[in-house]
């Protein structure tokens, strides 16, 4: 294993794109030992969540990790129903919101990671909640907010803005890194030659990971649908079809 500022990076890691999963976890690890705040950003499809997940698989001791995920343009209360879930707090979720919020800020007082999936959807009293909890004095938390465009919906509060140490984005694959990550990423493309990939990410994928993976699941299912199919450049070209809409 690989460690980057307190984040152990999991022996998988080259599994996906290795740079990112790497920047992300020193990201993290900054916010981590700061307690502070990191935003993970960057066009869809780049393999922000995956990279974040990775790099956040196993947490340094005494740390836990949890999940929000939240839905468009949530209320404050939506918001905080989503923390309390991912928090897994016992019991049923309270109906006065000082109550809620006392046994959330309650488990804040361990060493969490706190991830709020999808941050971009986020309106500014929702991030003023997240804000408020990373605040509480007796917090011990690293917020980290993901999603393609939480840059900029952390932009709308500057409070919380300044408060950001780790601004890391997740790019596209670089052509010199798509030969190395895609055959890591399932064995399927193991036996692909290099300029095989290079014409496949030319002609279809774009360093974009998140297409990778959907035409590694149609060519998965082709394959089992057809055991004696080849991998070849027919077969490929239908279905990069089922990854674009018709025009």
């Amino acid at each position: 294993m690989a460690q980057a500022s307190g984040v152990v990076l999991p022996a998988g890691a080259q599994a996906v794109h290795t740079v990112s999963v790497r920047a992300v976890a020193e990201a993290v690890g900054q916010a981590m030992a700061a307690e502070g705040a990191a935003c993970v950003f960057g066009d869809a499809g780049r393999g922000k969540t995956v990279a974040l997940r990775m790099a956040l698989s196993d947490p340094p001791v005494g740390w836990s990790v949890s999940w929000a995920r939240v839905p468009v343009r949530p209320s404050v209360s939506e918001l905080r129903r989503a923390v309390f879930e991912a928090l897994t707090l016992a019991g049923r979720f309270p109906h006065r919101s000082a109550e809620a919020d006392e046994r959330i800020i309650g488990a804040l007082g361990q060493a969490r990671v706190l991830v709020v999936d999808e941050a971009q959807r986020l309106p500014v009293p929702c991030l003023e909640y997240l804000q408020s909890l990373w605040d509480h004095p007796q917090a011990r938390m690293a917020l980290v907010l993901c999603g393609a465009g939480s840059e900029r919906a952390v932009a709308r509060v500057p409070q919380l803005a300044s408060r950001i140490c780790a601004w890391q984005e997740v790019g596209r694959l670089a052509a010199g890194e798509v030969a190395a990550t895609v055959p890591a990423f399932h064995p399927l493309w193991a036996g692909v030659a290099d300029g095989e990939v290079a014409w496949i990410d030319q002609s279809c994928t774009h360093g974009v990971f998140r297409t990778w993976a959907a035409l590694t699941t149609h060519l998965q299912n082709a394959l089992l649908s057809v055991p004696d199919a080849s991998v070849d450049r027919a077969l490929l070209r239908r279905l990069f079809r089922r990854l674009s809409p018709p025009v």
